[in-house]
């Protein structure tokens, strides 16, 4: 038994497909898009500032060189880290809002 979409007759079902299809070529191209861009955040007002791929690769890390204590890595570490995973934020909330907006281009109730 065949699932039917109401209003869905004939030429119908094909153009939701090529719908689809194009929704689909869209969605990856645009998650290529992103995965090649680069974001960035700071930490310790600046002292510390990390990039990312869309790809979650860490690019870069830039210290000032005022941050670097021996005598504290601890907050060098921590600094580091608030940086990487804001910059992280950043390229998932790309990522989403892409996604989202390309999804809802389809018309479907989901």
């Amino acid at each position: 038994m065949k699932a039917r979409i109401p209003g869905m007759q004939g030429g119908g079902q094909a153009n939701m497909m090529k719908k689809i299809q194009e929704m689909q070529a869209n969605l990856e191209a645009k998650q290529a898009e992103i995965e090649a861009s680069e974001f960035s955040a700071s930490a310790g007002g600046g002292a510390v500032e990390v990039t990312v791929s869309g790809a979650h690769e860490v690019k870069a890390i830039n210290l000032k060189p005022e941050i670097v204590d021996p005598e504290d890595i601890e907050m060098l570490s921590d600094l580091i880290i608030a940086a990487t995973n804001e910059a992280m934020r950043k390229a998932d909330d790309a990522m989403e809002q892409a996604m989202g907006a390309l999804k809802g281009g389809l018309g479907l109730p989901f």
